[in-house]
Parts: C-alpha cells; structure tokens; sequence
C-alpha cells in the first residue's frame, strides 16, 4: 500500500465500531507476532553460517516468509536462521512467541492450543521441536560439593502403537515392589551453586558403568561427591579416583556438616510436582521435560525472546 492510500485509512480509523477494532487488531496479531519473531531472531546477531557447507559471511538475498533469506558465497544455497535447526518448515510463525509463553507457564498441550488458536496436535509438534535443542543447555561441569541422586518414574509407553508389555490403566503401579525394570531411572546431579545435570540412564537401578558414562564428564577432578550408600557410587567414586561421601538414608541419617542430599531430593520434589500436571508423559520424552524443567527452575529462562533462541541452539547469546 503507498503511503497516500495508507494515511486515507488510517483518517477512517476513528469511525470503525468496537466489534471492528477487535477483528482489525485479531487479523493484525499474527503479522505483530512474526515482526517480533524476526527482532528476535534477528537483532543484535551476526549473519547466520551456511548450514550446508558451514562456510561464513553469506550476503543478504531477499526475504522468505517474513525472514531474511541469505545466500551462500561459497555452494550459492539459499537459507534463513532457521534453516537446519529443529524448527525449519514449522508454520504460523506470528505465533510462536505467544506458543513459548505458554510454555513459559507450563501449560498443557490442549490449553497452550486453545490460547494460541491452533490445533492440539500442532501444539505437541511445537512442544517438542522447541525443547529438541533447548534440553541441551546444560552446565559443562559441577564443581565443589556435587550431590547425586537417582528419581525413579513407573514406565509409560503413552502414545505407543505397540507395547512391549501388557497394558495398564493410566495412573497404575508396577506388578512389583520397590525398584525394578518396571520404572525409568533419572539420575540428577546438583552442585551447591544450583548448576545442575541430569539423564535418563535407562531401566531399573543405576549401575556402576551408567555412571561412568553419564556422571564422570560433568565432574570436576577435585569435586566432592555426595551421595546415598548405594554400592555403584562407591564403586564408581573409587574407579574414578573421585573424592566421595556418602549418607546412609536407612539407618535414618540425613545430614552429617555438609554432608548431605538435600539439595537435589528437592530438586527431585520440584520436578515431580511440576510434572505431575501433564497427567503421565511417555518416558521417550522424558529428556525434553527435564530440559524444561531446568530451563523454568529458577526462572532461568524468564522470556519468549531467550526460549526461542535456546530452541534455535543459541545458548550464550
């Protein structure tokens, strides 16, 4: 539109009536939503590598669906900031930034839909593509007193087509008492600034080589670890040349100084608290609720802006 027809529209805007207000500023809401899209995406960061070939300094070449498109001086492949990341091809975009807030609210997969007007299956898709790469801002190490300790969920197959094992109703117990490969072991790490690491080692207790390959690369060497009396801590302290202690939980000790679990068994309360509003998620996706949770813990991630940026991989900047 030029600019003469445009201020001839915006003289008539006085005489438009309430209901015609709400429909201008309802069809303005998704182009509002990709201006903030692009801003957020866009400001303050320098051009994109190509995600083709990895090569840097690609120059501008036109738009594609509210982004700037670039072009790649070395393989002349075309691409946005999206491109290559979790969140290429998704659509609606005016609405993500509204979506991420939401999420920011822990809402549900059909509420999120509702307030963003978009279908209950879109709202899932979403879920997951965002916190696909944002799981993954993680601290690289924990340092000085580390706490260690393992959460324990029954196994879900929600969603599944086929189970590898006799249905149950939702909300069921395990046919066995105490632990076994009936529940999904969540070992969750926690030093005593708050940094804090965590994985899904698999079914059933934890074991002395799940440690070693989940634990020891978020170690430092002169950390302090601290745990339960399970064996495999020990075992695995001793192998790795850790300094360990350790409170016995069943003859009723909690805390000796310093020594304690403390810091991450409320870790374990928050998560299992905050969890349980989705009504039983399905122990696949588990490692996206994790991320989440670490992502809302502490108000980490305190807005739609910094969410999308960690979605799209770009934790420190």
């Amino acid at each position: 539109m030029d600019g003469k027809r445009f201020a001839t529209w915006m003289r008539q805007l006085p005489l438009l009536t309430k209901g015609q207000r709400g429909k201008l500023m309802e069809a303005l809401g998704p182009a509002l939503g990709l201006d903030r899209l692009r801003e957020a995406i866009e400001v303050n960061r320098p051009a994109p590598c190509c995600p083709a070939c990895e090569a840097e300094r690609p120059y501008r070449h036109g738009q594609l669906r509210g982004l700037q498109r670039y072009r790649c001086r070395a393989c002349c492949k075309t691409f946005t900031a999206l491109s290559g990341t979790p969140l290429s091809r998704l659509r609606h975009r005016g609405k993500w930034l509204d979506y991420l807030d939401k999420m920011l609210d822990a809402k549900s997969v059909r509420a999120a839909a509702e307030a963003v007007e978009v279908h209950r299956n879109t709202s899932f898709r979403w879920r997951h593509r965002f916190l696909e790469l944002a799981k993954h801002d993680r601290p690289q190490h924990l340092n000085g007193i580390a706490e260690a300790d393992e959460l324990f969920l029954l196994e879900s197959q929600k969603g599944s087509r086929q189970l590898d094992r006799p249905a149950r109703r939702r909300g069921g117990v395990a046919s066995k008492r105490g632990i076994s490969r009936e529940h999904v072991c969540i070992l969750v790490a926690r030093d005593r600034t708050g940094q804090t690491h965590d994985s899904v080692t698999g079914r059933g207790a934890v074991t002395t080589p799940q440690l070693h390959r989940h634990l020891l690369p978020v170690l430092d060497l002169d950390v302090l670890l601290v745990t339960d009396a399970h064996a495999a801590y020990r075992a695995f302290a001793r192998e790795a040349g850790i300094s360990h202690e350790c409170v016995n939980l069943r003859a009723g000790e909690r805390v000796r100084g310093a020594v304690h679990v403390q810091n991450v068994n409320a870790y374990h309360r928050r998560f299992r608290q905050w969890l349980a509003r989705f009504n039983g998620v399905a122990s696949r996706y588990l490692p996206n609720y994790l991320g989440w949770q670490w992502a809302l813990d502490g108000a980490r991630i305190a807005s739609p802006d910094r969410f999308l940026r960690a979605a799209m991989g770009l934790f420190h900047t």
